[in-house]
């Protein structure tokens, strides 16, 4: 999503962009693709996707469908489907997730808890 011929797709999807001069802290909700550079602190929810830029730095709670991290990022992350680390990506938090991709060069420190297909739609219609 950074880089290769999809990523004029993945720029026009994306709904929320906080800009590498930027910080902030709170909670953002969407239901739309967020895409960070710059700095955040807080908790971010999304129905979509979470992008994360190489110069970003967060320390968030993250809930969102899918995640492409080039950044960093100090906190825990729910992924309900796939989590890619670029290599140039620092993880330190625990994350659940249902499909993890971690580029050569990617830092990850914290525990990981895989979720096989549908786990995550099972558990939320029990509760």
């Amino acid at each position: 999503m950074f880089g290769g011929s999809n990523k004029k797709a993945a720029i026009e999807q994306v709904e929320t962009i906080i800009g590498k001069e930027t910080c902030i802290k709170g909670t953002i909700t969407t239901k739309g693709a967020v895409r960070i550079d710059g700095q955040f602190e807080g908790e971010i929810q999304s129905l979509s996707d979470f992008l994360v830029g190489e110069t970003a730095v967060i320390r968030a709670q993250i809930k969102a469908r899918n995640g492409t991290i080039a950044g960093t990022i100090n906190g825990n992350l729910d992924i309900a489907e796939k989590l890619e680390l670029l290599s140039t990506a620092r993880v330190y938090g625990d994350i659940k997730v249902g499909t993890l991709i971690i580029g050569e060069g990617a830092v990850f420190k914290g525990a990981c808890e895989m979720r096989r297909a549908g786990e995550e739609a099972a558990a939320t219609k029990t509760k």
